[in-house]
């Protein structure tokens, strides 16, 4: 079965095919960083409007790197959220668009899933496990316990990661967006230079909001631009510390005996080192998607549009966006 997937929740424009939920036929991505930069983070009405500018010639050049038509497509998915509403809009509202004239079947993806899911591609990873979900939007452990079974275990009550580094990045006067720009430091910085906190939740919720007030103290009170290596590398170790260690806690307290990471996050290279040696002393499993699938594409969405049709599952013209965050 061979599934058109289109993703367009924040300010990526993209589309791919995927044949058997796995195998990636072609995986295009637009994105508008540039045109936000200026902005220091994504405005919703710009994003919409590029969706709407990009979206035919994305999903064209999907098809055409694929090799295939829309006669030969089985099947459409479409992120429906969360994510920016009059985004989200542009990519759903084409995918309806494609399976009602082909009369072909559609599913709504929840990112969140679709992110997961990337773990999928080119992979025999199978479920039951544990996967650390890390964006600038959200940061969840959850329990895959089928293709079609997801519970959260735990959350943060205030920042995402991926926030906290953007916005950390910001007090340091990196370019927008300041998570990739604070990993490139840290690895010329030393982990130890500055003590950052560790927020203690009770279970397994997370909590950024302080560490991001910590960073901020100290940037007002150090030249910064002498010392920038080290505290990227101290504030982004105190992040990884605290993502590791909750996420091998609820694999060991729950009996899971596999780990994924997703997310844009999962690219960050200290969170992907720290995170291999620990499964690796302890006798688990990690599986990471490639960097292009951990960032927003469609990839990801077409292979979580794969399951749910293949088990059933058909949404009708009536679909609609859910831009608030997953509960």
């Amino acid at each position: 079965m061979i599934i058109l997937g289109i993703e367009t929740s924040c300010d990526e424009t993209a589309a791919a095919v995927i044949e058997g939920g796995r195998r990636v036929l072609s995986n295009i991505i637009a994105s508008q960083t540039e045109l936000h930069s200026p902005f220091g983070g994504v405005v919703p009405e710009i994003a919409a409007r590029g969706h709407i500018e990009a979206i035919r010639y994305i999903v064209d050049s999907a098809l055409d790197e694929a090799t295939v038509n829309l006669s030969d497509i089985d099947g459409y998915a479409v992120a429906n959220g969360p994510g920016l509403a009059g985004a989200l809009l542009v990519g759903m509202n084409y995918g309806k668009a494609l399976a009602y004239a082909n009369k072909k079947p559609l599913v709504g993806v929840q990112h969140i899933e679709g992110h997961v899911c990337a773990n999928y591609l080119d992979s025999g990873l199978e479920p039951p496990f544990l996967c650390l979900v890390v964006s600038g939007g959200h940061t969840i452990i959850l329990g895959v316990d089928d293709y079609d079974s997801y519970r959260i275990i735990g959350s943060t009550r205030d920042d995402a990661a991926g926030e906290a580094f953007d916005k950390v990045g910001r007090l340091l006067g990196l370019p927008f967006p300041g998570g990739p720009e604070i990993d490139k430091l840290a690895r010329t910085g030393q982990p130890d230079a500055y003590t950052f906190p560790r927020a203690k939740v009770d279970g397994f919720d997370f909590s950024f909001s302080g560490l991001k007030t910590a960073a901020r103290d100290v940037v007002g009170r150090v030249e910064k631009d002498a010392v920038l290596p080290d505290i990227a590398a101290s504030f982004q170790q105190a992040v990884v510390d605290v993502l590791v260690g909750k996420t091998i806690k609820a694999c060991e307290d729950l009996g899971y005996t596999q780990v994924a990471l997703a997310g844009g996050v999962a690219c960050n290279h200290g969170l992907r080192i720290a995170m291999q040696d620990t499964c690796n002393a302890k006798g688990l499993p990690l599986f990471m998607p490639k960097p292009i699938y951990c960032t927003d594409n469609a990839a990801m969405i077409a292979s979580r549009g794969y399951f749910a049709i293949a088990g059933g599952r058909a949404d009708g013209l009536e679909l609609n966006a859910f831009p608030q965050k997953m509960t």
